[in-house]
């Protein structure tokens, strides 16, 4: 699995890039926030989510980890595929589909062309609560445990804990002490989880 790719710009479409690195170029699908972001200059480093399917290995760039995230959540939706997930991402930049989804705002959501009232309610009921507050918030909140945190966090969702159950026990214990490492910072979780 490809984490990013990091290279030249060699063709930019609101719809794909194909980025030059290593004398191969990659074509890269990107939503419309993806493409508006894009750097001016090279290179440019895109967050990769690869699909393979029997007949093509397909690649979706992302112009941060939070963007991907959202896709991720998006496409494990029943019925949500990954052209689908891509024009939620052009329709609505990530902070709007995470409010959107943990308000409940079905209407923003039918508001997209091919999301109709079903789709719209089961991203809804199945990701609310899942989506948690972009990393922005999370570094303005806690700038110095901010490290320490998203590591812990990464590790307990890693173990099959729910995001936002986890999230909510780190901060409760990050409240209290912020001088935790890691290690005790995970240990701690699990006591409360």
């Amino acid at each position: 699995m490809y984490e990013f790719v990091t290279g030249d710009i060699v063709e930019k479409t609101p719809s794909y890039v194909i980025l030059e690195t290593g004398n191969v170029g990659y074509f890269i699908n990107i939503s419309l926030y993806t493409y508006s972001q894009l750097p001016g200059q090279n290179p440019c480093q895109l967050f990769i989510h690869q699909i393979v399917r029997e007949d093509a290995h397909i690649l979706y760039g992302f112009i941060s980890k939070e963007e991907r995230e959202i896709f991720r959540q998006l496409i494990s939706v029943s019925g949500i595929g990954a052209n689908t997930a891509r024009l939620i991402l052009s329709s609505l930049n990530p902070k709007e589909i995470e409010q959107a989804i943990n308000e409940g705002n079905a209407a923003l959501m039918q508001g997209i062309k091919g999301i109709g009232a079903k789709s719209s309610q089961r991203i809804i009921v199945d990701l609310k609560g899942k989506i948690s507050a972009s990393a922005e918030m999370n570094h303005l909140l806690h700038p110095q445990s901010n490290t320490i945190k998203d590591e812990a966090l990464s590790a307990l969702v890693n173990l099959g804990f729910a995001k936002s159950t986890v999230d909510k026990a780190l901060d409760g214990i990050l409240s209290g002490n912020e001088d935790l490492t890691v290690e005790e910072l995970i240990k701690e979780a699990l006591k409360k989880l």
